[in-house]
């Protein structure tokens, strides 16, 4: 269930009447009554459009943390961006310079850099403003280490059991293939990804990383998936700008979506699904130029 407890508050003294806070509310919860906007709705999406919009500073929406719009490392821009400034150019380089990194320095990120990766992460898009993501931060070495060990004993067990042909097969013809499949796309990788590191050392789940950041999302919300995968693009691509290679690592989503003991070894509630996790750290890697992407399926469709 959504929280849609009105927060929202107009000083009359500085309220002069424009209405924009009335034309950009998506709930109905401020109305026009002789001149000036009265709160008078029920319900509220706690969005803040009301507030960014007010020209006089009448309108707070009390829901709504100021300490998660500054930042530790750097000071942001209060100033709203207008449609159509900003430098695409700029976007679009950032966009495409970014590339997953799994090599990395022996340096640590600092709690400060996670936090204020958390506090870019929060500023996408949620489904009817749910907000409801969570974020887990693994802050140093330790913690990732624990964590692969954790998702490295479940696709240990995933592959033993990938082993018996009888099983894979019979599950095929109940019209489950995915043991089958995983069989033969991931086994072989897996066991000699294990394999390298039990003899070696050689971490090829987290790269080495120093830290890393565990993207979830409440169960209750519209559109949890999609709300974390959003705050997930914001931090890949702000981690680039203050100096850090970041990684997806799908295979530890999945192991946490299958063995529901790690997110809740990790203090992660019954509650939340994962839907990401994030490799952090100082990259080795150097690049040289833009590399380009495969051809997409682009079609149109009209009446």
């Amino acid at each position: 269930m959504m929280d849609r407890t009105v927060t929202t508050s107009i000083d009359e003294a500085l309220c002069n009447g424009c209405g924009r806070c009335v034309a950009v509310c998506p709930s109905e919860t401020i109305t026009m009554m002789e001149k000036k906007a009265v709160v008078t709705g029920t319900q509220s999406l706690n969005c803040g459009h009301c507030q960014a919009v007010c020209p006089t500073g009448a309108v707070r929406v009390g829901s709504l943390d100021p300490d998660f719009s500054t930042f530790n490392t750097f000071e942001a821009k209060s100033a709203w961006l207008p449609h159509g400034d900003g430098d695409i150019r700029e976007l679009v380089n950032l966009m495409q310079s970014r590339r997953s990194c799994r090599n990395y320095l022996n340096r640590p990120v600092s709690k400060d850099v996670l936090e204020d990766l958390v506090r870019i992460g929060i500023s996408a898009p949620s489904g009817t403003n749910s907000q409801k993501w969570t974020f887990t931060l693994l802050p140093d070495r330790q913690a990732v280490l624990h964590m692969a060990q954790w998702v490295g004993n479940f696709f240990r067990k995933l592959n033993r059991t990938a082993e018996n042909v009888f099983l894979r097969k019979a599950l095929q013809l109940l019209g489950k293939p995915e043991l089958e499949n995983y069989f033969l796309t991931y086994y072989e990788s897996v066991r000699e990804g294990l394999e390298a590191w039990e003899k070696e050392g050689q971490d090829i789940l987290f790269h080495g990383a120093p830290a890393a950041i565990v993207v979830g999302s409440k169960d209750d919300a519209s559109c949890p998936a999609e709300d974390a995968l959003l705050a997930t693009q914001n931090i890949l691509l702000s981690a680039h700008i203050l100096g850090l290679g970041a990684c997806p690592i799908g295979f530890a989503v999945e192991a946490m979506k299958r063995d529901r003991r790690i997110p809740k070894w990790m203090g992660i509630a019954d509650d939340e699904r994962v839907y990401a996790v994030i490799a952090l750290g100082y990259p080795r890697e150097k690049y040289k130029r833009i590399a380009g992407r495969k051809k997409p399926l682009i079609r149109y469709f009209s009446r």
